[in-house]
């Protein structure tokens, strides 16, 4: 077969050609090889980003990713398995409640998450704000952790969908991040390697999701739910809102300290109601509750206590200080706090998620280049809901930042729109696409 020579790959792609699989697949795996440095990549990214890739392309994509290492099956463990994927939000730390809510159930989770993309948070950061909390295992302690606990929440390892984390690392400094012909073979490859039987896919959709409307969400819901399973696994999806934070926490170690909230019976109402949703669905989907049983469970699991416990064991099992979430005060926290206030009196119509996400980024919370340090303590608390009366100097949110930051303080503010009103508080499930 003759090599494959890089610049035509692009130039194709450029000029806006379709590649074939057999392309497509090489071209990966030349990559992986190195033979392929980052920037012609990069160029690649952008030339598809601007110019798409269809049905057949996005599914050679996906194989290629998906191929690209090795797969897992957990079979032999005896329990069903599920898993769930977002496809990226502002404060979406539900992935950290859910996980060990449901290996609570019974179900085993073996859960491989990514870093921050974008103006987004990401699973591994919040994880790795934790102290001493590892997420990288080799293949026969993620085996033995899921028999012992039920749950195991890693990053990509070098040979699970290896090239997946390299793009997954390019498209987000590149800003070839929000096409769903790269979304979905980012999520598929990882998900079906990872080895769950049972696929549940949070799909955001708003002004902090990268699907901004409702009919771009629901199409990326139906498409990754075609192509997982066209692969052998049972998938279902929801549809839900963006358009301002979830929950109150916005940040890694704040989402955190979220999290232990709503394992502990407090914490946001629609962090709760969310998380309990997509558990449910994921009891169903997977064969270990009836679709009327599942939300008892669920809520029992959380409601007891039980839940809590399996999080402190996934702690303590993957190296962290069952201290540091177990007492108040225990994770890192900003040296700086300051508040931003209502300029005037009125109605928060409209928050800015986005503008909030890349907040975060600029003040630490997340990166501009693949190489910069992420700063756990930084982030913000939002304290007003869209369709709130507010007062002027009313608190509409407070910084927790490294150093002072007027401009952050500037910028956050900028981020709520304060009208007449009214305004509707929005829907947090907006479609459910089974």
């Amino acid at each position: 077969m003759p090599v494959l020579d890089p610049r035509e790959f692009i130039r194709a792609k450029r000029d806006r050609r379709v590649h074939s699989a057999a392309d497509l697949r090489e071209f990966i795996a030349a990559y992986l090889r190195r033979e392929i440095p980052d920037y012609q990549v990069s160029a690649w990214l952008m030339a598809a980003y601007l110019n798409g890739l269809d049905e057949a392309e996005t599914e050679a994509l996906t194989l290629a990713l998906l191929h690209s290492g090795r797969t897992f099956d957990w079979k032999d463990l005896g329990r069903p398995s599920a898993d769930k994927h977002s496809t990226g939000g502002v404060g979406d730390k539900i992935s950290l409640i859910l996980a060990p809510l449901v290996a609570a159930c019974g179900v085993l989770v073996p859960m491989v998450s990514g870093r921050g993309l974008g103006h987004t948070g990401g699973t591994l950061d919040k994880l790795e704000s934790i102290p001493g909390f590892r997420t990288f295992l080799e293949p026969d302690a993620m085996r033995a952790q899921l028999d012992r606990i039920g749950v195991v929440m890693v990053g990509q390892g070098p040979d699970l969908a290896p090239a997946d984390g390299l793009i997954y690392a390019l498209r987000d400094v590149t800003s070839t991040v929000e096409r769903e012909y790269f979304i979905v073979p980012s999520i598929v490859s990882k998900k079906v390697a990872e080895g769950a039987g049972a696929l549940v896919y949070d799909v955001k959709c708003g002004s902090g999701a990268f699907m901004k409307t409702r009919a771009d969400a629901v199409h990326l819901a139906r498409r990754l739910i075609s192509v997982t399973r066209s692969l052998g696994r049972r998938a279902a999806a929801r549809v839900t809102d963006m358009n301002q934070p979830l929950g109150v926490a916005v940040g890694n170690a704040l989402e955190v300290q979220e999290t232990i909230a709503v394992l502990r019976g407090g914490g946001p109402a629609d962090v709760r109601s969310l998380t309990l949703e997509l558990a449910a669905l994921m009891l169903s989907l997977s064969g270990a509750a009836s679709v009327a049983e599942a939300p008892k469970r669920v809520e029992q699991a959380l409601d007891s206590g039980a839940a809590w416990e399996r999080f402190v064991e996934l702690v303590r099992a993957q190296g962290g200080d069952p201290a540091s979430v177990e007492r108040t005060g225990g994770m890192p926290a900003a040296p700086v706090v300051v508040p931003v206030t209502a300029a005037r009196a009125g109605v928060l119509e409209t928050v800015d998620s986005f503008a909030l996400g890349e907040l975060v980024v600029g003040i630490g919370g997340g990166r501009r280049a693949k190489e910069d340090k992420v700063d756990p303590r930084v982030g913000l608390m939002v304290r007003r809901r869209i369709g709130d009366r507010v007062a002027a100097g009313d608190v509409l949110a407070e910084l927790h930042l490294a150093k002072d930051d007027a401009g952050a303080v500037e910028r956050a503010r900028a981020c709520f729109r304060i009208g007449e009103g009214p305004a509707a508080a929005p829907e947090l499930v907006i479609e459910r696409v089974d």
